[in-house]
This record gives C-alpha cells, structure tokens and sequence, in this order.
C-alpha cells in the first residue's frame, strides 16, 4: 500500500497501481442476469448489481465487451436470479467463456434453468428469487462500462425467503442461508444475522 497517512492504522491508496475494487474486500451481492441470444439464452454472473430506488428497479453494471450489454440491449429484457450458496459451483460455470468461432458457452448447455413468465428468458433454477425486467434505460460512459436498469414486470420467490410478520427474521436465514460475493475472489454464506439499530422515528 502506498499514500500518507490519514489516521493511525489508515493509508491512502494509490488510485494508479491497481484497480480500486480488488485492493479490499467488501460484501456484494451475487446475481445471475440471463438474457436472450439468437435462438438461444446466455446467463452470466454479476455482483455490481442493486434495486435501483424503492420502487421496482434493478441494475446491474455490465460493459459493451460481452454479449449480455448487447442482448439486453437488442432484445430489451433481461431475468435476474439469486442463488443459494450450495449453487456457487454453478453460478462459477455461468462465467466460463466463449470456445468456438460462434462465440458459445456449451456450459450453458448442462446448466439447470427455467423459463421465465412474462419476458422472454430463463433463470437458474431451484434459485430463491427470480426477476423479470424490461430495459428501462442503459447509461453509458463509466469508464469501460455500463449501467443497464430494467423495471421489474414479475417476480417469484421461493415461499420459505418471503418476510412475513409470523416468521422469526434471524430462524428464516438461519434456515435459508444467503450467498454473498466478496469481490474480487471470494464468497460467503449469510446464516447469522442481527436487527439493525435504527434511531427512534426513522424512516426510509
């Protein structure tokens, strides 16, 4: 690590020596973004991904360089899966690359997917939440990348992840763990949690 020091124990990184994002780790969110190709669906991991606001919009950095920015693009859709963590294996395959000339992942071939309601597109099955978008709008010009936006038109969850006001919060993750991405090269499953401690009158 390189810079003066700030505080005691803190340095300032060189923005210069290597990517910002794999000099630390932080907690991210592990999505699979499916989309339509040709005659065919591609499906690809992503972590830069969120709500976009509180109502229903979802985003997720891509870049022009891979087929997902040009098929949601094209085909103005695109299907968001969130795995379990004991589907990280196939959540890795997803990202395996291209190996002929036409530019195919025969992976995708042998993993397990599902077809989507209302948009045209699948998920990775046996996930625990599932979204269908419409492209609302792509924004271009974050460096190499970009941000695609899609306003949810449908959404399935598996019965045991939906809150309720009967179901004990910490008992429902305990139970039905989360995955989480912890870029650049690991992953962790969420089994424990506590209730955040939000001021008195605080609202969203």
């Amino acid at each position: 690590m390189a810079g003066s020091v700030i505080g005691d124990g803190v340095v300032t990184l060189d923005l210069e020596a290597a990517p910002l994002w794999e000099r630390f780790y932080m907690v991210a969110p592990l999505v699979v973004i499916g989309t339509k190709e040709d005659d065919h669906y591609d499906l690809a991991p992503k972590h830069m991904a969120m709500p976009v606001g509180w109502q229903h919009y979802f985003g997720f950095v891509c870049t022009p360089r891979h087929s997902t920015y040009h098929n949601a693009k094209h085909y103005g859709a695109f299907t968001v899966s969130f795995p379990r963590p004991n589907q990280v294996l196939l959540t890795s395959l997803a990202a395996s690359s291209r190996c002929d000339k036409a530019g195919n992942k025969p992976i995708l071939n042998d993993l397990p997917t599902i077809a989507a309601d209302t948009v045209d597109g699948v998920f990775l099955k046996d996930s625990y939440l599932f979204l269908e978008c419409n492209v609302e709008r792509i924004v271009d010009g974050f460096g190499q990348n970009s941000l695609i936006i899609g306003e949810v038109v449908a959404a399935h969850a598996d019965e045991r992840a939906v809150r309720s006001s009967d179901k004990d919060p910490q008992q429902m993750i305990y139970k039905n763990p989360l995955l989480a991405y912890l870029p650049p090269d690991r992953f962790a499953t969420i089994e424990n949690s506590l209730a955040f401690p939000f001021p008195a009158k605080f609202e969203k």
